[in-house]
């Protein structure tokens, strides 16, 4: 049986590589957000012993492996740079939701990859190099510019350095057009909940709400749907 000319054991791999990579998702979770070593004896004297399924990650992973399949299938490099990309951009949402900060190991992990997948895909298409390069550096640009700008209206920090690195390792990932589209998105949906939390009395209006889940949130809505997609989908809508 296939689906979209693939065959339905892909899937079930997938699949399941999926559930292993959201399990460890909750280990990294952890030894990270402690500053500790993810890879470490304790992950077997500790973790393992102790050991509690986490089925929403495991689920919300899964499906993401899934979906990435579906949409770009088994020869597509964007196929394997995805399935490095999700768990650490969950990783970075869940300790930034939980803790308020964006780990420096996980950023420079994003770096280390998405140089290494610019790199792969470069030797084939500078043009996609060059783009990814110019997202790295245009959405450095432009969390700096807006962190600089919020913390002398707010006098004080409105957005974390932990942000803006995030955005520039994404650039990586996305290039150029992404990544405006990723920092427009992220603030919108940012703009959207604070409102319904107040509205709801859930925060105070100068209270810090994490900026990173909604990063997560646009990057990966961004995969599935680029911005040429969602531009051509407006203009279809317009007509």
């Amino acid at each position: 049986m296939y689906i979209n000319d693939i065959h339905i054991l892909y899937y079930l791999g997938f699949g399941i590589l999926g559930i292993i990579v959201g399990q460890l998702i909750d280990w990294c979770n952890i030894t990270l957000s402690e500053h500790k070593q993810v890879f470490s004896k304790d992950f077997f004297k500790i973790y393992l012993k102790n050991f509690k399924p986490k089925y929403m990650l495991i689920i919300i992973t899964a499906y993401l492996y899934i979906g990435v399949l579906y949409f770009f299938g088994l020869n597509d490099v964007r196929t394997y740079e995805y399935l490095c990309l999700i768990p650490i951009i969950i990783c970075a949402f869940c300790i930034d939701y939980k803790k308020q900060i964006i780990p420096n190991r996980l950023s420079l992990t994003l770096l280390e990859v998405g140089l290494f997948f610019a790199f792969i895909e470069g030797i084939t298409n500078l043009n996609i190099a060059i783009d990814k390069a110019v997202g790295f550096v245009i959405g450095m640009l432009i969390m700096l510019l807006i962190t600089l700008v919020g913390n002398l209206i707010s006098k004080k920090e409105s957005i974390g350095f932990g942000d803006v690195k995030l955005i520039s390792v994404l650039g990586l990932f996305f290039g150029w057009k992404n990544i405006i589209a990723i920092s427009a998105m992220s603030f919108l949906l940012a703009a959207i909940i604070s409102i319904f939390l107040i509205i709801l009395k859930k925060k105070k209006a100068n209270e810090y709400i994490a900026f990173g889940p909604f990063i997560v949130i646009s990057s990966i809505i961004i995969i599935f749907i680029p911005v040429e997609t969602m531009v051509i989908s407006l203009l279809s809508l317009g007509s």
